[in-house]
């Protein structure tokens, strides 16, 4: 597998398993499986069962995917907090 397995907690940055990222924004750069991106709220084929990106540190990773970055102020302090606030800020650039 090639999914980058985060230790980090919450308050330093990604947590292990949340997959938000993968789900709540749309993502209009082709990947693979998707090759016409993905819209906001579905979740990316290449997310596996335990919410760990496939294609982290494959060259195939969108860039999109490769630039999003843990923020403490998105992502909350909980799956379900950056669920909403990706969601709200997806909402918000349409």
């Amino acid at each position: 597998m090639n999914a980058r397995i985060p230790t980090a907690s919450s308050d330093q940055g990604c947590r292990p398993g949340c997959g938000a990222c993968c789900i709540a924004p749309s993502i209009t750069s082709p990947i693979p499986g998707m090759p016409e991106g993905k819209p906001a709220g579905v979740r990316c084929v290449q997310l596996d069962d335990r919410n760990l990106c496939r294609l982290f540190g494959l060259p195939e990773r969108p860039t999109v995917c490769r630039a999003f970055d843990y923020d403490l102020s998105l992502c909350g302090t909980d799956n379900g907090a950056a669920l909403d606030n990706i969601t709200l800020l997806e909402t918000a650039t349409l």
